[in-house]
């Protein structure tokens, strides 16, 4: 005798066999999603959580993207014991921290996805700073201000005397060791006396809510807020996408990254999503406010991940003031 198994749609087919061994079918489609963990700074979140977003849309539910905010420093510690796949980083890795990965063997792949103006902002209330010199800012934020550069007037004469009320992020911050190496000269060095915060949004509600108030972040942030704060132009200089591509809003123009682990680099969706974010990253980079790169330093990116280029441009150092045609033509050193 003859029988035809009559086909079943395959969702029917799972629950039949679900059912059987008694497992829920909710239970066996979550074994098959993959999940794809990032962490990392706050400033380059915006990008990797729009480019999550379509990628998990285009996946249709076989692979979800985690992605965390635990500034890069934090960041790094996780990617460098191998509790996330890919890492975002608003800047360069630093030496102890390649040391960190290397003891546990973890290599990595650098991918700068974006440029970002770092700005200074102000409470649209402020008429009074409408230019601030690098020379300002560091007196402003060098330690030795601590307690001492209280008052407005104190940063310059003319200033109302009023409080400073200072908004930054916190030490585990990329922008945070970005911005002083830029300002103050040295990385780290900074007066503590300031509300600190890994979440640029309360730094944001910070600077919205007080009229005498100063702080500094990525430029999505400033973007996005830009009806309740106000961008003071630095030597003269204010953010801008024209700015930061023509190289003349220096020295707070800086590249940002995301690495890939080589303990996740061989995993198929790691790779899916990887190359999905780099062809996608002109136009969703642009959607949430930071400056593209040329469509040639996505390519070479591209080639650097296919060709699993491991290390660093930077050997474990900040570069300050580095234009884009610099970051592209440096070789990566383990």
């Amino acid at each position: 005798m003859n029988f035809k198994l009559k086909a079943l749609p395959l969702l029917g087919v799972v629950s039949l066999v679900a059912a059987s061994f008694g497992v829920s079918i909710s239970a066996v489609q979550s074994q098959s999603v993959k999940t794809i963990k990032i962490d990392g700074s706050s400033t380059v979140f915006p990008i990797t959580e729009a480019v999550a977003e379509e990628f998990q849309k285009a996946q249709r539910g076989r692979t979800r993207v985690t992605v965390g905010v635990s500034g890069t420093g934090g960041g790094f510690k996780k990617f460098c014991r191998g509790e996330t796949d890919i890492s975002n980083a608003s800047r360069p890795i630093k030496q102890k921290e390649i040391d960190e990965c290397k003891a546990a063997g973890v290599r990595f792949i650098e991918l700068p996805v974006a440029y970002d103006a770092l700005t200074v902002v102000v409470n649209p209330q402020n008429t009074w700073a409408k230019n601030l010199t690098v020379a300002e800012l560091k007196k402003i934020w060098e330690p030795a201000a601590q307690g001492k550069i209280k008052n407005w007037n104190q940063v310059r004469a003319g200033f109302p005397n009023a409080p400073l009320r200072l908004f930054g992020p916190g030490a585990s911050s990329g922008t945070f060791d970005y911005f002083t190496e830029a300002v103050v000269g040295k990385s780290n060095s900074s007066r503590g006396d300031y509300t600190a915060s890994e979440d640029d949004n309360v730094l944001v509600q910070g600077v919205s809510s007080d009229k005498n108030a100063l702080g500094y972040f990525g430029y999505a942030y400033y973007a996005e807020n830009n009806k309740k704060l106000k961008a003071v132009p630095v030597n003269g200089v204010s953010p801008s996408e024209a700015t930061v591509k023509n190289g003349t809003y220096n020295p707070l123009s800086r590249p940002i990254f995301i690495y890939v682990s080589s303990k996740a680099v061989d995993k198929p969706e790691v790779k899916q999503f990887v190359q999905f974010y780099l062809q996608n990253a002109p136009e969703l980079v642009k959607e949430v406010k930071y400056v593209s790169l040329p469509a040639s330093a996505y390519s070479t990116a591209q080639g650097h991940f296919n060709n699993k280029r491991f290390g660093s441009i930077f050997g474990g150092k900040e570069a300050v003031g580095l234009k884009i045609e610099e970051l592209m033509s440096r070789d990566a050193k383990e």
